[in-house]
C-alpha cells in the first residue's frame, strides 16, 4: 500500500489536512519525503505520541537510483508507505510521481488523500475557467524566453478559452507581475493568489490595466499567478 499524504500550506493552517491523513500516516511504516526534518515535525504535530525513530525515513530529491531501490523493496515486502512533500499534495508540482510511477508498474494499491493543492485553490478563488485549464509550473529565467512564454500563455488562454497557471521563485515575483503587465493586453485578467491559507492569504483577479494603476509588493510571498481572457 502506498498513501500519498497532503500535508499544511502554512504550518498555521493545520486545520486544512482532514482527519483522516492522521489514520493513514498510522498505517506506513516507511516514509519517503521531500525533507525529512520538516516531515518528522509534520507528523509529530498530527500525532504527538508518534515515535518517529521507529519508522525509516528516505529522502525524495529526484528519486536516486539507491532511492527507487529502497522504495521498490519496501514495496516488494510488503510494507506499507507514504510519501510526503514539502507543502500540499504528493505529486502535484511536489516530487513523487517517479516513485508513484514505479509503485504503478509493481501493481501497488495506490491511495491518493485530499489535501490543500495551491494551485486547485488559486483557481477556485479566481474566477477563472475552472474547467479548463493548464499548470505550466515555472517560466523560463531567461527575459526573452520569459516574455515570450508569458505571451504564449496569454494566446492560449484566449484562444481556447483556457486558464493558465504558472508560478515563480518568491523573490522574482514582482519581476514576473511586472513583465506580465508589459507584455499582456489591457483586457487580459490576471490573478495573484498569495499566502494561501494562512493569516495574510490575498487573492486578487484584475485586468492588466488594472493592476498598472495599482501598487503592489509581493515580494518573497508564496505566490500562484493565472492569466486568462478577459
Amino acid at each position: 500500500m502506498l498513501y500519498l499524504i497532503p500535508t499544511f500550506l502554512h504550518e498555521d493552517a493545520i486545520e486544512t489536512v482532514p482527519d483522516y491523513v492522521l489514520e493513514a500516516v498510522k498505517k506506513c511504516n516507511v516514509f519517503f519525503v521531500e525533507d525529512e526534518k520538516s516531515a518528522r515535525r509534520y507528523l509529530k504535530r498530527l500525532w504527538r505520541e508518534m515515535v518517529i525513530d521507529d519508522y525509516k525515513w528516505y529522502t525524495i530529491h529526484k528519486a536516486e537510483e539507491q532511492v527507487m531501490k529502497s522504495f521498490t523493496q519496501h514495496l516488494l515486502a510488503g510494507d506499507t508507505i507514504g510519501i510526503i512533500s514539502e507543502a500540499g499534495c504528493p505529486c502535484i508540482a511536489d516530487p513523487g510521481q517517479i516513485l508513484v510511477n514505479k509503485a504503478q508498474q509493481l501493481g501497488a494499491t495506490i491511495k491518493p488523500l485530499v489535501g490543500p493543492s495551491s494551485i486547485l485553490l488559486a483557481l477556485m478563488a479566481s474566477g477563472m475557467n475552472g474547467q479548463q485549464f493548464q499548470f505550466n509550473g515555472y517560466l523560463p529565467i531567461d527575459n526573452l524566453a520569459r516574455k515570450k512564454a508569458i505571451k504564449d500563455l496569454e494566446t492560449s488562454a484566449m484562444k481556447n478559452n483556457c486558464t493558465q497557471i504558472f508560478i515563480e521563485t518568491p523573490y522574482r515575483n514582482n519581476q514576473l507581475i511586472k513583465e506580465i503587465l508589459q507584455t499582456c493586453k489591457e483586457t487580459t485578467l490576471l490573478c495573484v493568489a498569495v499566502d494561501i491559507t494562512a493569516p495574510s492569504e490575498t487573492i486578487q483577479t484584475k485586468t492588466v490595466k488594472q493592476w498598472n494603476a495599482k501598487a503592489f509588493d509581493f515580494h518573497k510571498r508564496l505566490a500562484i499567478f493565472l492569466i486568462s481572457a478577459g
